[in-house]
């Protein structure tokens, strides 16, 4: 017997997913972070699934880990000491950024302050024309000088990102060798080695955060590769990453900026998954775990993408699973400002010491706190029987915060409740005007520990009309790790007219891209199936500042077809703008080229549906408004495919609590999923 695996790390839980290829079983575990001691809960997990399940480690034929250690090192700050070796004359690369507000409308806005001081740029006597060309050669005194100022301010790593060096990268490796030849203790990476694109400070930015979160990265990959090999697990680790592939762990140490996000994007991965298998090709994926609130946009089965997504303040210009994460968890912790306003996170209280009603330490109030005052989850044990509620300190929690207000327990747990889906919808609606999206015409895929109990009321304030819980919702994003493609991204900036001069060079572009691709599959990940090759490229008008990924066709690239490229942009700037201009020069700026080679997927059980009415274990009081309404209370695993139901009811499970508010109308379809339609909605 052979087990793949699918982890996924997560605020306040780890997520597992096993899937048992001889019999297309799967089944699933949770257990609670340990932030002082990460990666042991990897261990703990897979000692559980000996002891419950059977899996002996040596039976585990593949593993995929999606973790938050580099995400994490980001937003707490708590990254490597970095010098930033830039051309004389353009040391304020970071300080100056893009010069706008990072919120248009608010004045007292500010940016974060970068990555690496200004104390620790260092002037590099070197320069490149635009062309490549150079202009000034690289002195190598100024580069000692550098390492030495560094190293004196207790630098542990430098980061070299010279001007024009997209178009030739000569002198920043060259300062990169003599950086490791007269200071091999410290750590080097080259802007060109990580993200090679046309803009100084997208290139710069984008290579410090790699920089910034590699010694945390590689030390806890290198950990978790030893502990696997320790409990006799002989699959060679895989990660996540940012742009919902997967690549070898021994990858990750370096290329550290692909796997920041890897943990959203499973999630949409695993949700776009579940919601095919169902039918469903639209879908906006809802995943709320323990701190904060992911949502992706999914049309016609395939996720969205996009560059300039953020972690933390810090913009990350590496193409990813496109996420608007909201800072409202289970576990957000609800305030009353100084004006005596009711507010709810960003601050959560994560896995230690967690929502009051865990019984480990916590002393205010969090939204999962509200949902156990309303009655609306702990009538069974939650997280695989790791947690059970105490109701008593959830009271006294949201008590403190009624006291406050002068309301009922009741009524402060229901408005803990409003404002965080308040929150949700604002961010939410902004998502849909990007994408330029009928809510209507799409299902919202809801996972997570916390997914299913918030997103029936939240797809009643967003008009939603379907939602589609899945089997095992609280380990969705693990699942999203198993059905993950091998994918990696390659860019290189070539300015050129779209015309028939410069066919050639198109061309040329794309086949140097299409060679580094091929090593990078076929060297570094030692994969020898076949394999997608996906080309696109970022376009503008002659005059614009910014441009658009336009997807194009290999055979026009092939056969030089200029005006089907032309058009591809025109139909696509059509899209996004509401109009084209036939008449105008359209550039290519950047050529980019996806490969993706398709690994073993786990198959979903299926059974033919028999319509049957469900029947509640048992009838309780619940809050779904201030009054109580008797509510039917099913138990998730004794409803099988084809049976219906109707709100307001509360499904318990293993790993979440499905809380469906009065209006909807429920059904079991033949993969186990629950399937929520509102009462107002099309057939």
């Amino acid at each position: 017997m052979s087990y793949r695996v699918g982890v996924d790390i997560g605020g306040t839980f780890i997520d597992f997913c096993f899937f048992d290829e001889a019999t297309d079983d799967l089944f699933t575990l949770k257990v609670l972070t340990t932030p002082n001691n990460p990666g042991a809960e990897v261990m703990e997990g897979l000692r559980l699934a000996e002891e419950r399940h059977g899996v002996e480690p040596s039976a585990i034929s593949r593993f995929v880990h999606g973790t938050t250690v580099g995400v994490n090192t980001v937003i707490q700050g708590v990254g490597a000491r970095l010098a930033l070796f830039a051309t004389e004359n353009f040391e304020d690369v970071l300080e100056l950024a893009r010069l706008r507000m990072p919120e248009t409308y608010n004045l007292q806005s500010y940016r974060a302050a970068p990555l690496v001081p200004k104390d620790y740029v260092f002037s590099i006597r070197e320069r490149l024309r635009s062309d490549g060309t150079v202009s000034r050669p690289l002195e190598r005194d100024s580069v000692v000088a550098a390492v030495e100022a560094a190293k004196a301010k207790g630098a542990e790593g430098i980061v070299i990102a010279f001007i024009n060096a997209y178009r030739n990268s000569a002198h920043e490796r060259e300062a990169a060798a003599i950086v490791r030849e007269v200071a091999p203790d410290l750590f080097v990476f080259t802007s060109t080695e990580i993200w090679p694109v046309i803009r100084e400070y997208e290139r710069t930015t984008t290579a410090v955060i790699n920089g910034y979160v590699h010694p945390r990265v590689s030390h806890y990959i290198t950990r978790l590769q030893a502990a696997l090999r320790e409990h006799a697990v002989t699959a060679e680790p895989l990660l996540t990453k940012s742009n919902g592939g997967i690549m070898n762990a021994e990858l990750g140490k370096q290329d550290c900026v692909s796997m920041l996000l890897s943990g959203t994007a499973s999630g949409v991965m695993g949700g776009a998954f579940v919601a095919g298998k169902a039918g469903i090709d639209n879908a906006l994926t809802l995943d709320i775990g323990g701190t904060s609130a992911d949502v992706a946009v999914v049309i016609g089965g395939k996720p969205q993408f996009a560059v300039g997504e953020h972690v933390g303040s810090h913009a990350l210009h590496v193409p990813a699973v496109a996420v608007s994460s909201i800072g409202e968890g289970g576990g957000s912790i609800a305030w009353v400002d100084g004006f005596g306003v009711l507010k709810v996170g960003p601050e959560s209280a994560g896995s230690d010491p967690g929502p009051a009603c865990y019984g480990r330490g916590g002393t205010r109030a969090t939204i999962t706190d509200a949902f156990a005052v309303a009655g609306l989850i702990g009538h069974e044990n939650l997280a695989y029987g790791a947690i059970s509620l105490d109701k008593d300190r959830a009271r006294a929690v949201v008590g403190a915060i009624a006291d406050q207000l002068g309301w009922t327990a009741e009524a402060t747990a229901l408005a803990i409740i409003k404002v965080a889906i308040s929150g949700m919808y604002l961010e939410v609606n902004k998502l849909i005007a990007r994408h330029g999206i009928d809510v209507r015409d799409f299902t919202l895929v809801a996972f997570g520990g916390a997914g299913p109990m918030l997103a029936p009321m939240l797809a009643v304030e967003l008009g939603i009309p379907r939602i589609l819980i899945p089997t095992r919702p609280g380990v969705v994003s693990a699942l999203g790790g198993l059905v993950s493609d091998i994918r990696n991204d390659f860019i290189a900036s070539h300015y050129l007219a779209v015309e028939d001069g410069n066919t050639g060079a198109i061309r040329e572009g794309f086949a140097v891209l299409r060679e580094r691709a091929e090593t990078w599959l076929r060297e570094e990940q030692k994969f020898e199936g076949e394999a997608r090759y996906l080309l696109s490229a970022d376009m503008n008008y002659v005059g614009q500042s910014f441009e658009i990924e336009v997807d194009l066709d290999a055979a026009w690239i092939e056969t030089g077809d200029v005006d089907a490229i032309c058009r591809a942009f025109h139909d696509r700037h059509t899209q996004l703008y509401d109009f084209h201009d036939d008449g105008a020069e359209v550039h290519i700026v950047n050529l980019r080229l996806v490969v993706a080679a398709a690994g073993p997927k786990p198959t979903l059980k299926s059974t033919a549906e028999t319509p049957a009415e469900a029947v509640p274990r048992r009838t309780i009081p619940a809050h779904f408004t201030e009054d109580a309404v008797a509510t039917g209370l099913y138990v998730r695993d004794e409803l099988a495919p084809g049976y219906t139901f109707a709100g307001p009811a509360i499904l318990t499970q293993s790993d979440t609590t499905t809380c469906v508010p009065p209006g909807f109308t429920g059904r079991v379809d033949r993969f186990g999923n629950i399937l929520l339609t509102a009462s107002s909605a099309p057939n």
